[in-house]
């Protein structure tokens, strides 16, 4: 609380200062305000401040983008998203900071763009530009006519954001007899050896754009490795677990992928894929020491975009592959989901209608995202939608049925 209160005091005096020097400052302050649907509880309650400083020259280039986030009516998150450092030169470019990248094809759904890791506390509903986490990096950007080589080195690791266990988006594990945790893996030192990489050819022609990625990558979800010990009951002599004890720990990734797209006519077909290896999955076997094996896995997407009229539609399917499947695993061997887009903006554009979906074919269940926006003006807008999860409650969405709920957006951009 006291490094949050430091850091706004050192911004308010620094205002005056960076407007002496020119910087454009904009942003925008937010009231953003959910209620469930079956019991009428408050979801979120949070005002948001967010402010961009920016100073550009011909050959150096500074951006900071510190967010204030106010939950209920007294916890304060102060969050610096981005700040980093431009430099240009005659045919390439080096950022140098803690930045967002965003690659690939695909819409609300993160295949290659694995760069930036999620924070998922509140699941999938925060605005895309907000749900990805700055990572301290150095990039270079080397340009050869219309394309693009790119290179990323991060030295610090960063996992992904989850929810609290007093959250609503919390989900609590199950487990046959109550576990303990050992946490004395759970953490990647800084250094040399532990740093990730990422590489990305990009190249226009006129017929197509397309990607090609690699990484040398940590994984971002921590694989919970499990030691039991088992002793024998005396009236069946079969074996009974005694303990349990969970070990979280971050594995290595490799990966592979690209992405494209190009217009026939009137539409725009995409197509994004990436092969991981190395990725660890979760056993039923209750016998095994450490219910884990690791296999390889694709994940890949096939979308297009098209207009009927002043309604622009877009689709995607979207489909986990587990390769070498052994039965037993607890994940399907395919996890086929699809999305549905439907856009249009009224009113001279002031008023905009969208409905957005994520529909799990595999689980047969869904994320239904309606809402609707009026642009008072240019800087002022009001907002109302809903997130309506449905379906079987084993499912990625069905599972937060009782989530469902109703919001407002109240913003003002400066």
């Amino acid at each position: 609380m006291k490094k949050t209160i430091y850091l706004l005091m050192l911004s308010l005096f620094t205002a005056p200062f960076l407007s002496a020097q020119n910087v454009d400052i904009s942003g925008y302050a937010r009231n953003y305000t959910g209620v469930l649907f079956d019991s009428g509880d408050f979801s979120i309650l949070q005002n948001t401040l967010n402010l961009n400083f920016e100073k550009r020259g011909s050959k150096v280039a500074f951006k900071a983008n510190p967010m204030l986030y106010s939950y209920n009516t007294d916890s304060l998150k102060l969050n610096m998203r981005e700040i980093y450092l431009d430099l240009y030169f005659n045919n390439f470019d080096i950022r140098i900071g803690k930045q967002q990248v965003v690659w690939g094809k695909a819409d609300g759904v993160f295949i290659t763009d694995v760069v930036s890791p999620l924070n998922l506390t509140e699941f999938l509903l925060p605005d895309f530009d907000e749900i990805r986490s700055g990572v301290y990096a150095t990039k270079v950007n080397y340009y050869i006519g219309n394309n693009t080589f790119e290179l990323i080195w991060i030295p610090v690791f960063t996992p992904i954001e989850t929810p609290a266990s007093n959250s609503i988006w919390y989900i609590q594990p199950e487990f046959p007899i109550q576990p303990t945790f050992d946490n004395s893996k759970k953490k990647v030192n800084a250094s040399l050896e532990n740093s990730e990489i990422f590489a990305k050819f990009t190249g226009i022609t006129s017929f197509v754009d397309f990607e090609i990625m690699g990484g040398y990558t940590w994984d971002d979800v921590p694989v919970m490795h499990v030691n039991k010990t088992f002793g024998i009951d005396p009236n069946t002599h079969s074996p009974v677990l005694n303990t349990l004890n969970i070990i979280p720990e971050y594995h290595r990734l490799t990966l592979g992928g690209g992405s494209f797209s190009t217009q026939i006519k009137s539409v725009i077909f995409r197509g994004e894929a990436a092969y991981y290896n190395g990725k660890y999955f979760q056993t039923e076997d209750m016998q095994a020491v450490d219910a884990l094996v690791e296999k390889d896995y694709l994940h890949y997407v096939l979308g297009l975009d098209f207009n009927i009229k002043s309604v622009k539609f877009s689709t995607q399917f979207i489909q986990q592959y587990i390769l070498d499947y052994e039965p037993g695993m607890i994940s399907n061997e395919t996890e086929n989901t699809l999305t549905f887009l439907a856009h249009a903006d009224v009113l001279r554009e002031t008023l905009h209608l969208e409905f957005f979906s994520y529909i799990g074919l595999s689980n047969e269940d869904a994320l239904l995202r309606p809402k609707i926006t009026y642009d008072y003006d240019d800087s002022f807008s009001i907002l109302m939608g809903g997130n309506i999860f449905v379906g079987d409650e084993n499912g990625r969405f069905g599972q937060y049925k009782d989530n469902s709920m109703i919001y407002a957006k109240i913003k003002y951009s400066f």
